[in-house]
């Protein structure tokens, strides 16, 4: 028999605590809600690290000795790792901002917000000049310090001041964005890097989020300068990176200009999203066109419907990549009203709520999933799951 942890227990007894004070304030308003709670509440107390710095695990069950595969070079070896990388934890942030977004118990999440998830987050700080947040602790030894890992924060730094109107999100966004900008440079006439201390290829993953950053910093500003540098990304990545046979985003551009042609879902997503905002800006017809033509592109790319299905069926990925892809998906309806794709998702998620989840109560990654396995959890997928409830409950009303 395995000896208790009681470390663990405790933090697993102060995770609880936090997460079901912000779970029990006020009823949820629907269904959606709820399981983003549910989620969120199990995600606090399976990855929790009983140290009192905010941090989570990279995997449940545990083990420190794992392989990051998504960093640059060999960064990712197996080592010890008692915490999760920046990337998996930036998910909590996206999480908790969408559930904001839609809460009724608004002070309460963000409570949660301001005295959990981003004291957290400054564990990854790293005060290398333009300052941004490292892959991981500062307390270790210098990391490589991804543009996209960054972009992603900026967005949702920027949200919380459109939501809140709190200025120092929106200085922390603006900070975010300094060192993002950094990443830019006139090689394959622009684009900004994937990686800081290797700069070898320029990813959709890091521009294209970027215009939707430089999209939200404009509406949160209105400086001019954010909506020409979003419009003039927004070509680049389009004139670089997108498949014209079926409007679906390659994965990157190396400095030879060999194409990456692997797709993945966030890419597209993400330039749906852009477009949609782009129109919403400029009421410009031809970003509508785009972002709905790379809607019907993703939706036959990374959905699968066969005679036995009742909907189109997500395709296995990162549930990230896919949470992601849905914010683009959402943008596009707030434009164009066509509830379609959000059907889609909604029917997914539905299965994944009966079929998908272990008795953890954490969520595997195959979408014909109708068996509940216990294998190893990534933190980044249930993240992601909860952001796409928080996301959906929006529909459920």
């Amino acid at each position: 028999m395995k000896s208790i942890n009681i470390k663990n227990l405790l933090a697993a007894g102060i995770a609880c605590c936090l997460t079901s004070t912000l779970l029990a304030q006020v009823p949820a308003k629907n269904d959606y809600s709820d399981k983003a709670r549910e989620t969120l509440a199990n995600i606090e107390i399976r990855y929790a690290v009983p140290d009192g710095k905010q941090l989570l695990r990279e995997n449940y069950p545990f083990d420190d000795n794992y392989t990051a595969s998504y960093l640059a070079g060999n960064e990712g070896k197996a080592k010890t790792n008692p915490y999760s990388y920046l990337w998996p934890f930036s998910g909590s942030l996206s999480a908790y901002v969408a559930l904001l977004e839609q809460a009724d118990d608004e002070a309460n999440v963000k409570s949660h917000i301001d005295s959990v998830v981003l004291p957290g987050l400054e564990n990854y700080y790293d005060t290398r000049q333009p300052a941004g947040y490292a892959s991981y602790i500062n307390s270790a030894a210098p990391s490589d310090r991804f543009y996209d890992d960054n972009v992603w924060l900026g967005i949702d730094f920027t949200d919380l001041y459109l939501h809140t109107k709190e200025k120092h999100y929106l200085e922390k966004a603006q900070e975010i964005w300094r060192f993002v900008a950094s990443g830019m440079d006139d090689k394959l006439g622009g684009g900004i890097y994937w990686c800081e201390q290797k700069k070898e290829s320029k990813n959709t993953c890091s521009n294209a989020p970027a215009v939707v950053y430089l999209l939200k910093l404009y509406d949160a500003t209105k400086s001019q300068d954010y909506l020409d540098q979003a419009i003039t990304l927004y070509q680049w990545t389009k004139d670089n990176l997108q498949d014209p046979e079926d409007n679906v985003y390659w994965d990157n551009i190396n400095l030879e200009g060999k194409v990456q042609t692997a797709k993945y879902p966030y890419n597209t997503g993400q330039m749906i999203q852009a477009g949609a905002l782009l129109y919403k800006i400029t009421r410009k017809k031809e970003y509508l066109n785009d972002a709905q033509a790379s809607a019907k592109g993703g939706m036959a790319r990374f959905f699968t419907k066969e005679d036995s299905d009742s909907y189109p069926v997500l395709n296995r990925s990162d549930n990230w990549f896919i949470a992601v892809m849905l914010r683009g998906y959402v943008e596009l309806y707030h434009q164009d009203n066509d509830v379609q794709y959000i059907n889609a998702f909604k029917a997914n998620m539905d299965h994944a709520w009966d079929e998908m989840r272990d008795k953890d109560g954490l969520f595997s990654k195959d979408w014909k999933e109708t068996s509940r396995k216990t294998d190893k959890k990534w933190l980044l997928d249930q993240f992601a799951i909860a952001e796409m409830y928080a996301r959906l409950s929006d529909f459920d009303r």
